[in-house]
């Protein structure tokens, strides 16, 4: 190959890349109309749904649980009617993977189509305009896969480039944002859409004492992203660009958060140490992403930023809020969703997202900081941050 060749090769690789970072461009929210239910209820509730009145000291323990959550409802794809139809859903011991498979596989994708249509609407352009789609989910263990029934719910292209990121968890969300970044980065005009949708089904049983903190967090949901570089202008809006993403997996933390799919459907267990073991971890964490994103003389006070960070649960944001000696209110849009959804998994950091922005909005002339930072967690022990600018930025001088 000749030096002309191979100089007019570099050229063509340069001109496929974006200028500047990719952003958020449009995002879009969705739950369920199964069934929403009060958090003081659930749990007379849950036990009498599944036969389990009797075990009082069980029931009495998951109140106790459920009152220190923070959560004042969550949204459930499950009815009583769909556990009177599959009452093997209440023993893990009996077989029901395929039951409850059957299920998900067409409720998964048709909830992310409700998040990512509001998305695709606010966004602005036809959702042919999609090039690359990405979704995450814990819900789901077939193929064809959830990816390929959203895209053609959507009306996506057949040339769409498709990624399903599978049982990645509660920071699913984060690394298919991240994800999203570096492919709208490398292909100049690519727009991507995320979509994170989690269903409890696949994971729903009777009270046994071994799993109370996630019967009382957990909730289901979708949310939907579209992630582009390069916005086109008085067409497209950005919302926050993401400058930075790092991922980092703390050693040795696998027995301490994870999922395993079994016959009686996935296995959930989450250890008593996970607030702590991202307390002690956090802060190394944000310094590498804001270094890996400003430079290695970055000078940030925690203060100064805005949060986008995944309420997991109560006791992981008091940890964050008092390792970062955050001031109160910083994590007032995370406190915010925990309290109306629960946890759903990889879907929440969308509307963690999605209530920022409308928080900015409605602050529009007050002071906003400029830089924020999203952090999301999950099996591994897994930390997704992203380092965010806010495109909305105003200043004004105290």
């Amino acid at each position: 190959m000749t030096r002309a060749n191979n100089a007019a090769m570099r050229d063509s690789r340069s001109m496929q890349h974006a200028e500047g970072p990719a952003a958020v461009l449009a995002i879009g929210t969705a739950n369920p109309s199964g069934a929403v239910v009060p958090q003081d209820e659930f749990p007379d509730q849950f036990f009498r749904v599944t036969n389990s009145d009797h075990l009082t000291d069980l029931k009495e323990k998951l109140k106790r649980i459920c009152h220190k959550t923070g959560i004042e409802k969550r949204h459930f794809h499950m009815t009583e009617e769909i556990l009177r139809a599959h009452p093997e859903f209440l023993d893990r011991e009996l077989p029901s993977l395929d039951a409850r498979i059957d299920i998900v596989a067409t409720a998964v994708p048709k909830l992310a189509e409700s998040a990512a249509a509001k998305a695709i609407a606010e966004w602005g352009r036809p959702a042919t305009d999609i090039t690359h789609l990405i979704f995450s989910t814990y819900s789901g263990c077939r193929a064809p896969s959830a990816d390929l029934q959203l895209a053609s719910l959507l009306g996506l292209r057949p040339t769409v480039c498709r990624t399903i990121l599978s049982l990645h968890g509660c920071y699913g969300g984060g690394r298919a944002l991240h994800l999203a970044k570096e492919l709208a980065e490398n292909n100049r005009g690519a727009r991507v859409l995320v979509a994170c949708s989690e269903i409890t089904l696949v994971c729903f049983y009777g009270p046994d004492g071994s799993n109370l903190v996630g019967h009382a967090l957990f909730g289901d949901g979708a949310g939907a992203v579209i992630v582009g570089a390069g916005p086109l202008t008085g067409v497209e809006r950005p919302l926050f660009e993401m400058v930075g993403a790092t991922q980092t997996t703390i050693p040795g933390t696998e027995y301490a958060l994870g999922m395993q799919v079994a016959g009686g459907g996935i296995d959930f267990h989450l250890a008593i140490q996970v607030p702590m073991l991202l307390g002690q971890n956090v802060e190394r964490c944000l310094l590498d992403a804001l270094r890996s994103a400003l430079g290695d003389d970055v000078d940030v006070a925690w203060n100064d930023l805005f949060w986008a960070v995944h309420p997991g649960g109560r006791p992981i944001l008091d940890n964050i809020e008092a390792v970062l000696k955050l001031e109160p209110g910083k994590l007032a849009a995370s406190r915010h969703v925990l309290r109306e959804y629960g946890n759903m998994s990889g879907a929440t950091i969308v509307f963690v997202l999605d209530e920022l922005r409308r928080r900015r909005d409605d602050e529009e002339g007050d002071h906003w900081p400029e830089w924020g930072v999203m952090l999301a967690f999950g099996p591994g022990i897994t930390i997704e941050t992203i380092v965010l600018h806010s495109t909305g930025y105003v200043h004004i001088d105290p």
